[in-house]
């Protein structure tokens, strides 16, 4: 009897991390389709994208650890020659160019928007928004020294950081009004769908 319940718990954990492979695996495509959606900025290297509203919501519904894996798994796509950052490109160069400040920052905001849901931001709108202007500023906190690198330290916030305000802040509201369906999502999620 103590045998069959050890396998039944085994083939359980088996199920639970495949599904936690595709999840992860189907939010990196997320993100990757997301990227596509850009404006380019005739004054800036940085394209505005809607892949940052992808990694927030990553974080959120996912939780800390896997939406900072799925952004792990987003990046190591495009490095390989997956057509995954944006306007369709690929190669481990654009970690190393004006934006891999902010691609690696990503993986800091995935974590902090799915560490401050699992704490409890969410059970205000006001709350859960500040959680994730601290998750999107991690972005800024690696992309905007990496750009100054290409751009000069006069130049980073003019080019790198003003011109995102507006769309960064429409997502966040977006993202903080909408919480309860993602939460209900992210509640599925742990319930094994």
């Amino acid at each position: 009897m103590f045998e069959r319940t050890e396998k039944c718990g085994l083939k359980k954990e088996t199920i639970s991390l495949f599904l936690d492979v595709i999840v992860i695996v189907c939010a990196s495509l997320l993100i990757g389709l997301f990227s596509q959606f850009e404006l380019i900025l005739p004054f800036s290297p940085v394209p505005m994208t809607l892949q940052t509203f992808i990694v927030l919501l990553c974080g959120i519904v996912l939780g800390k650890n896997r939406g900072a894996l799925s952004v792990l798994l987003y990046l190591s796509e495009g490095v390989f020659g997956l057509p995954f950052f944006a306007g369709g490109n690929s190669g481990i160069h654009h970690l190393f160019g004006p934006t891999g400040g902010y691609l690696l920052g990503f993986i800091f905001a995935a974590y902090l928007a799915g560490f401050f849901t699992e704490i409890g931001f969410g059970k205000s709108h006001l709350k859960m928004f500040l959680a994730l202007v601290v998750a999107n500023f991690s972005i800024y906190f690696l992309g905007l020294p990496y750009l100054s690198f290409f751009v000069g330290r006069n130049n980073v916030f003019q080019i790198g950081f003003f011109p995102f305000l507006l769309s960064d802040t429409v997502k966040l509201v977006f993202l903080s009004l909408f919480y309860p369906l993602f939460s209900k999502i992210a509640k599925m999620r742990k319930e094994g769908f």
